[in-house]
């Protein structure tokens, strides 16, 4: 645990600007006495800020700084050592080798009765898994997080709702994917969480889609893209759920313009760029006369 007189590092994690981050814990680091488990716990999370900078030698560097200073002591910094190293692995490609550092962490955690870093492990082993064992996995963290007694560990329903909606959507199951979407979004609405209920509810909506109940589909994304006009924002999702389900009304002249739009703002993700080329390939030709 962190002195009451040092920051939260955990607190000032921002997912988007992995490099910022990275600053920020390097600068708290030296706050730490070498000794202290905060120290591990860490350099762990600057490992993570590495691999989301895809800098994976760096990252096992720094984690083979903790794995030699752990011992053979079951603790928390154990647990996230684990959790980093599976997570690097994965990220780097190489899912196989990562299995067992998630399953690892998962044991350890419930040991320890460390909910929260259990559920992480759980919510990892089911993004790797295929998608009826991920829904079991999702669904037994879901389980863990509703009685988990620590605030941390509940705080990780919204996610473990969307996850488990996109299993069953994956599967089919799109009434129950509503279902679950719109437990995600009233859970994230009664946070005051703007930006997670906004992802809810386009996540209820693209279901819609999947339901074939297009014109209600397209009303909540045009509600939404009013919303984040009206927040000085935009999203290419929007615009792409827009442009599709009014496809699928035959009014291709007013979907071109929503497609244009999707194809200029999710070319600059570089992870679409690299595994969708088709999909974008296919947004491009559609924006076009």
């Amino acid at each position: 645990m962190s002195s009451p007189n040092l920051p939260d590092f955990d607190a000032l994690w921002d997912y988007a600007h992995p490099d910022q981050t990275e600053s920020k814990f390097r600068e708290i680091l030296l706050q730490f006495p070498e000794d202290n488990p905060a120290f591990l716990e860490l350099l762990t999370q600057i490992a993570r800020t590495q691999g989301l900078q895809h800098k994976f030698d760096h990252a096992h560097q720094t984690l083979d700084q903790v794995e030699r200073r752990l011992g053979g002591v079951p603790s928390r910094p154990m647990v996230r050592y684990l959790l980093e190293r599976g997570r690097v692995l994965n990220s780097s490609g190489k899912v196989e080798e990562a299995y067992p550092f998630f399953e690892e962490a998962l044991e350890l955690a419930k040991q320890l009765n460390e909910d929260f870093f259990a559920i992480d492990a759980l919510h990892m082993l089911a993004i790797l898994a295929p998608t009826e064992h991920s829904l079991t996995l999702n669904q037994q963290a879901i389980e863990l997080a509703e009685s988990s007694h620590e605030e941390r560990a509940r705080n990780w329903l919204g996610s473990l709702y969307n996850n488990t909606g996109w299993s069953c959507h994956d599967m089919g199951e799109y009434a129950l994917a509503l279902a679950i979407f719109k437990k995600a979004e009233a859970w994230q609405q009664s946070k005051g969480r703007v930006n997670e209920t906004r992802l809810a509810r386009w996540c209820v909506a693209r279901t819609l889609r999947s339901l074939a109940r297009i014109e209600e589909a397209l009303s909540m994304q045009m509600a939404l893209q009013d919303e984040l006009e009206s927040a000085g924002e935009s999203d290419g999702y929007v615009f792409e759920e827009i442009g599709e389900c009014l496809l699928l009304l035959n009014r291709l002249e007013e979907a071109r313009p929503y497609f244009l739009k999707t194809y200029a703002l999710l070319t600059k993700d570089t992870w679409l760029v690299d595994k969708e080329p088709e999909r974008l390939a296919r947004l491009k030709e559609l924006g076009t006369d």
